[in-house]
Parts: structure tokens; sequence; C-alpha cells
């Protein structure tokens, strides 16, 4: 059983010690991911893009950190009564997995049209799923309901020190695999929906590199961090037009997670779904990666040039691989057609 001591309570911002204690706990569960880098993006960009593939990490997405640091750190008094999450799909999956490793049930609260494979994926690692309509129902509510009704522990997605505390795992990793390959990140863009996995990152290179900038990127019309931060207050997405990154629509940052950004993060980057599908075809023809479209949207940042990449190092998150067969295959058709008929532009 992982170390379950804390020095941090988790309605609190972490501090970089908790950072490298969650890194201790995950040790041996986590799969450390490669940082990759690929000459045909170097040359498109100008410079070096070093690419932290979280696609790869065990559930298929970074979140699995997080939920494997917070639940390690349950009392064993409590484990009895399981866990309770709510999530559009790779925070359900993280906490299925990492609370069927450590022996606790799982009921995980998924709206209705999340994806199919996280859903299947979910139920596959033994968690019992409840879906709800996100239009008409508050998952919040139905959380706090289940948790008082079977005295369960709440996992919450990124708004808890712990979580945010175990996604900074991938901020250390980032900058010890850069100095490997003789590396120094000027920026890293990390996919942002409630900002935890940006915050624990921040938190990281705050104490290892503090020269680097840290910028979000996130959906268009689902930028909530990037005008909170500019804003200096936490700011809501008024927008209902829909995106197809899934996993990035939270509807608005954190409490802890603004916290944590707000003076360590400069600012943040947006991105439409056409250039995001552009991303998601491009890492799978050229990286060879299945990346799903939260997870593409740093990716298509620096190819629609969002960012200026010359003659700098730029590293950047791939958050995740749960992506719907079907939706794949179609986005590969729709950007082999766009390719042929000169039409891919943003």
């Amino acid at each position: 059983m992982p170390d379950t001591t804390t020095s941090t309570r988790f309605d609190d911002v972490p501090a970089f010690d908790d950072i490298l204690r969650a890194a201790e706990r995950l040790c041996g569960w986590a799969t450390v991911t490669p940082l990759l880098e690929s000459a045909a993006l170097n040359e498109l960009a100008g410079g070096r893009v070093l690419l932290k593939a979280e696609s790869l990490q065990r559930t298929g997405s970074f979140k699995f950190r997080g939920a494997f640091n917070r639940i390690a750190q349950i009392p064993e008094a409590l484990h009895k009564n399981g866990v309770v999450a709510f999530s559009s799909g790779n925070h359900a999956q993280g906490v299925a997995a990492a609370a069927a490793i450590l022996g606790l049930p799982a009921v995980i609260v998924m709206p209705r049209d999340a994806p199919t494979i996280k859903i299947e994926n979910t139920k596959g690692y033994g968690a019992e799923v409840g879906l709800y309509d996100r239009l008409t129902d508050s998952r919040e509510e139905i959380g706090g309901r289940l948790c008082e009704e079977r005295g369960a522990t709440l996992v919450r997605p990124y708004d808890d020190g712990g979580i945010i505390a175990g996604q900074g795992t991938c901020g250390l990793e980032i900058v010890r695999q850069a100095e490997t390959l003789g590396a120094r990140p000027d920026t890293l863009l990390v996919c942002c929906g409630g900002g935890g996995l940006t915050a624990g990152c921040a938190i990281a290179f705050e104490r290892l590199l503090p020269d680097a900038e840290v910028m979000t990127v996130e959906p268009a019309h689902y930028d909530d961090t990037r005008r909170s931060l500019e804003a200096g207050e936490i700011l809501p997405n008024q927008s209902m037009q829909g995106s197809i990154c899934d996993a990035l629509l939270a509807p608005q940052p954190g409490t802890l997670t603004f916290a944590a950004n707000e003076g360590r993060v400069r600012g943040g980057l947006a991105v439409t779904d056409r250039e995001v599908k552009a991303a998601m075809a491009f890492a799978f023809r050229v990286l060879k990666l299945v990346v799903e479209p939260g997870g593409a949207v740093c990716l298509a940042a620096v190819l629609a040039g969002k960012i200026d990449c010359a003659g700098r190092t730029v590293a950047l998150t791939l958050s995740g691989g749960n992506v719907d067969p079907d939706l794949f295959r179609s986005v590969l058709e729709e950007q082999g057609d766009c390719e042929e008929q000169g039409d891919c532009g943003p």
C-alpha cells in the first residue's frame, strides 16, 4: 500500500513537496510516459517541440495520477464506504481504476452524452456508473447525495489538493525528461479544462524551471481559465455552442485551481474544433499516436501558429487518448478529404 501521509489539506493549494510525495505514491502504479520529439514537427514549428504523451498513461489519460494520489490518502476506516466521482470520462476512468487497485468500491456520475468508450471503460474497471443530463441535472448535487447516502468520499475532478499534486507529477517528469534530452523548455503548454493539470504543472515548473512560462490551451468559446486569469477573478463560460473537446468543458475554473494558477500561469490560447481535428490527424499520421480531441489542443495551438516556436523549446501535453473509434475515423477521413481539396485552413 502506498504511503498515505500528506502535509496539506485537500482544500488547500499543494506545495512542491506534495508533488514529490505524490510521485512516491505513484511509483510502480502510474506509467512514466515518454517525452517525444519529432523532426517533422520541429521543422514545421521552427523550434524544438517536446510532447508529453499522457495518452499512453494508465487508463489513457493523465487523470490516473491525481485519482490514485487522492484515493491512496483516504483513511483505511473509510475504505468500505468507497468513493464517488463525477466526470465526463477521463477522471471517471482514473478513479475507477485507482479505486479497484486500492480495493475501494466506486460510483461514477457521468453525462449521458459522454463518449461511449469512456462509459464502457469506466464500467470495465469495476465502477458503478450513473448517467445524468448535463443540461438539466447537477452532477454536484447528485454526487453530494450519493456521498451522504453511502458515507463515501467525494473525489473531485480537479478542485482538490490531492488531485492537483498528483497531476503535478506530469510536470515533474517533463522537466526531468527534458534535461536528459539536453533541453530546457522556454514554454509549457497545458491542455486545460478545470485547471488541475495546469496547476500541478505550474507548481512543479515554478520550483524547477522558474524562468519558463506556463500557458493554458482551451477550446474556443470555453477559454474560461484564460479569461479568468486576465480578469483576476473566476469567470464562467457563457457559451453553449458545444465543442468536440468533451474532456475540457468545465463550466469555470475551480477555486483551488484558479488560486494555484493565478500568478504562476502567464496566459492562455484557444483553438477551434477544426484546428483540433487537424492536430489529431497529424498525431496519428506523423507521431503514430491516437490522441482524443481534448488531448490534442496544445498540439493544435502549435500547428495553427498560435504560439511562436521559432528558435525556442516548447513542451506540451497530449493529455489523453480516449476517443470513440467512429469519431476518430470520421476525423481522419475529414482531414484526408480537406487535404485532397486543399481546404484545411482554420
